[in-house]
């Protein structure tokens, strides 16, 4: 095994000195599978070394039993208002972008969505939205819940724009990034706001394809629950910036299975050369560590009879309690 360590170690050195000769983009290079995959980010790329020795990495598997009730945490809120903008295949991921103010295909000036409450001291302000899924049922999301997968994971991203000016200022700074989790489930009917989103998949089967989305509500994409579970982590593609506080909301929306099929349906590459499907594109959970996870449910007025009442009672994300009959 060390061996091989080496062997790989070695063939990413030299691989890394040739895409620096060529001025090749690191960005095209990593994926989500084989010696460019989870495991070797932190080789690639020197800046990356926190996908691999980052002690704060995301995503994590969620264990009911470890979460810690903080009586402290408020309600999450995110603005009720649409919002326009583009949404891309990038060859590693299907991502919604909040349209700029002064682009001119928008319907005038946009009013920003900004996302707070819950554990966060300041106002962030959404930039983009992430969809992770595979290409079977059983796997998908990054987050898991128990060691149970979904089959997407829908991830919302803000920046703080308290103190900083914009998404990629924020990316590497301290209380940058929130990154709001939403597991999805398999279901007879979608949620309204992802099938804006869905409806535009056959537009951009290919990589670099891309498409405007108008009047998009971000807030619509949340379930109908005020609980959710916390935890200081990272974002989930390199460079791994260890900035974001996730937020993982206690229930799932529903994606049908002809959604599901249309997300499968996508390439990374171009028309000509389609190279793999996009698909599988989540990293594997990380080390918690030390860190701790909090929630805003308070097991002890659960109303149950047990005398030291478990987490299973109010955590929706149980996977007997999500398969359908």
């Amino acid at each position: 095994m060390e061996l091989l360590q080496l062997l790989c170690y070695t063939f990413l050195l030299l691989l890394s000195r040739m895409l620096v000769l060529q001025a090749v983009s690191w960005e095209e290079w990593w994926t989500y599978d084989g010696i460019s995959g989870p495991a070797f980010w932190g080789l690639i790329n020197p800046e990356w070394s926190l996908c691999n020795k980052g002690r704060r990495q995301s995503p994590v598997n969620l264990e009911p039993q470890r979460l810690l009730f903080d009586p402290n945490l408020r309600l999450m809120h995110i603005d009720k208002h649409r919002i326009s903008g583009i949404i891309s295949n990038t060859g590693h991921s299907v991502i919604f972008t909040a349209g700029n103010d002064t682009v001119a295909n928008y319907d005038g000036m946009q009013t920003p969505v900004n996302i707070s409450g819950g554990p966060l001291s300041y106002r962030y302000r959404f930039h983009e939205i992430h969809i992770h899924y595979g290409l079977n049922d059983q796997f998908g999301s990054e987050h898991s819940v128990d060691g149970y997968t979904f089959p997407a994971e829908i991830q919302i991203f803000g920046y703080n724009s308290q103190l900083y000016a914009n998404f990629s200022d924020a990316l590497n700074r301290a209380q940058g990034i929130v990154g709001v989790s939403i597991l999805l489930q398999l279901g007879d009917l979608s949620n309204p706001e992802l099938r804006m989103l869905t409806d535009q998949l056959e537009r951009i089967r290919y990589g670099g394809d891309e498409v405007f989305v108008k009047r998009l509500s971000i807030r619509g994409l949340l379930p109908d629950t005020d609980h959710y579970m916390t935890y200081d982590g990272s974002t989930t593609a390199p460079a791994c910036h260890e900035t974001v506080t996730w937020v993982v909301l206690n229930k799932p929306i529903y994606i049908t299975k002809q959604q599901l099929h249309a997300l499968r349906r996508l390439m990374q590459g171009s028309p000509d050369h389609p190279k793999a499907p996009l698909g599988n594109n989540y990293r594997p959970p990380q080390p918690l560590l030390h860190r701790p996870i909090r929630t805003n449910i308070d097991f002890k007025t659960a109303k149950t009879k047990a005398a030291c009442p478990t987490m299973y009672r109010e955590v929706y994300y149980k996977a007997t309690s999500w398969k359908q009959n």
